[in-house]
């Protein structure tokens, strides 16, 4: 057995140079490209049957998807340290439901044929309410997915409308009832606030309606305006505002108030969990800096210190794969100030804190100074945010690294 392991872009170009798993707990993202209309405001690499034309198609995908994990596995099995079973597996897009019950039901035989998962494995997948049904719950769940993962945004259809998100307003609390009563004990609902239009009322009939859909996972996230959108044109056209930054904190505030009072309590600055269980344990890999492999067309992987990105257009990423060795696009090795300064981005985003002892003398000394100002506090050896704090984490964040 060699070491360390070269893992080949393809048949000329070599790639990324591992040396060994980082330890952690190890996830595998699958990205599913396809979505039936494009979202304003979705930056995602993602293409509609019009954009991709004849040049791909779900089989082709999958096909390249086998492939691709195939290759990841005997890469890894040269790696010193056997491979992890996988603790975690997040089918994310795109549209999944897309591929309906049974295609992702392959996806997940996929995975199973070249990886082993652990017993307790948490398998999630994203949806669009529309393209969900009770049998395609029942499908899933059958298969072996323990986590849905649905895209509602908002309970207002004009916030929709601005959104460009095809699902009825609720479609979505229907669908999280329907993966409830198909056996699914952890159900995520996804809101979007600080919509353009979008009034307080509008909000709080979304919060009603994640309440009442009975889910034990919400995230939300404040819009962001991302360059190269249909809702960026309009910004900046005029016909929409922009979104006001203390709207977005009264609205942040107001989420994490009726969510506490229900019974859900932030773990992560954007997320929020009916206790322990409930946490999205593969999102957690990420925040604390574990390994995963991402498969799938502009997906990013991370093994030990090492970071590669997938060629993104699913044509181009199943020829890539036809030829030969992963289809990354570029790959980097880590320096130690950069995974310091990813440690501290991430980690300072959780309920459970930094560790004060990760930091630098400068970032010790920093630290002191955002608990002075009521953004953070000290528990036991750790620094975690206030509520004020969580609402400020990216200045945060920007005070540790730059004293």
């Amino acid at each position: 057995m060699s070491s360390p392991a070269a893992i080949p872009v393809g048949t000329e170009t070599s790639g990324p140079v591992l040396s060994d798993f980082g330890g952690g707990p190890f996830g595998i993202y699958v990205h599913v490209p396809f979505c039936a209309t494009r979202c304003g405001y979705c930056d995602f690499n993602t293409y509609t049957a019009g954009e991709l034309g004849t040049s791909a198609s779900p089989q082709s995908w999958l096909d390249a998807l086998r492939g691709e994990l195939a290759t990841a596995a005997a890469q890894f099995a040269e790696l010193p340290t056997a491979t992890p079973e996988v603790a975690t597996i997040f089918v994310g897009g795109g549209t999944p439901s897309l591929l309906g019950g049974d295609g992702l039901s392959s996806v997940l035989d996929a995975v199973r044929a070249n990886f082993a998962l652990a017993a307790t494995a948490e398998v999630t997948t994203e949806s669009n309410p529309e393209s969900t049904s009770p049998d395609f719950f029942d499908r899933l769940r059958a298969a072996g997915f323990t986590r849905i993962s649905l895209g509602m945004q908002s309970a207002a259809a004009h916030v929709l409308k601005v959104l460009d998100r095809t699902h009825t307003p609720g479609r979505a609390v229907a669908a999280a009832k329907e993966a409830r009563a198909a056996g699914f004990d952890h159900v995520n609902l996804d809101l979007i606030y600080g919509t353009p239009g979008e009034r307080g009322s509008d909000l709080d009939a979304s919060l009603d309606a994640v309440l009442e859909a009975g889910v034990d996972h919400v995230s939300a996230y404040s819009l962001i305006v991302e360059d190269g959108t249909a809702l960026a044109r309009r910004v900046r056209r005029g016909e929409l505002p922009a979104p006001d930054d203390d709207v977005l904190a009264a609205r942040y505030e107001r989420i994490d108030a009726r969510l506490a009072a229900a019974g859900l309590t932030w773990y992560e600055v954007s997320n929020w969990a009916a206790g322990e269980a409930a946490a999205c344990r593969h999102n957690l890999g990420y925040w604390d800096g574990g390994d995963w492999l991402g498969a799938g067309p502009g997906a990013h992987s991370h093994v030990g210190g090492v970071r590669w990105w997938n060629i993104k257009h699913p044509a181009r990423y199943a020829d890539r794969v036809t030829v030969g060795g992963l289809p990354a696009a570029g790959w980097e090795t880590l320096t130690a100030d950069e995974r310091y300064t990813e440690r501290v981005m991430l980690a300072v985003r959780l309920r459970t804190g930094l560790p004060v002892a990760d930091l630098d003398s400068d970032g010790r000394a920093a630290a002191e100074r955002v608990i002075a100002d009521g953004l953070a506090t000290r528990t036991g050896d750790r620094l975690v945010l206030t509520d004020r704090g969580r609402l400020l984490a990216d200045g945060v964040v920007r005070r540790l690294l730059v004293p």
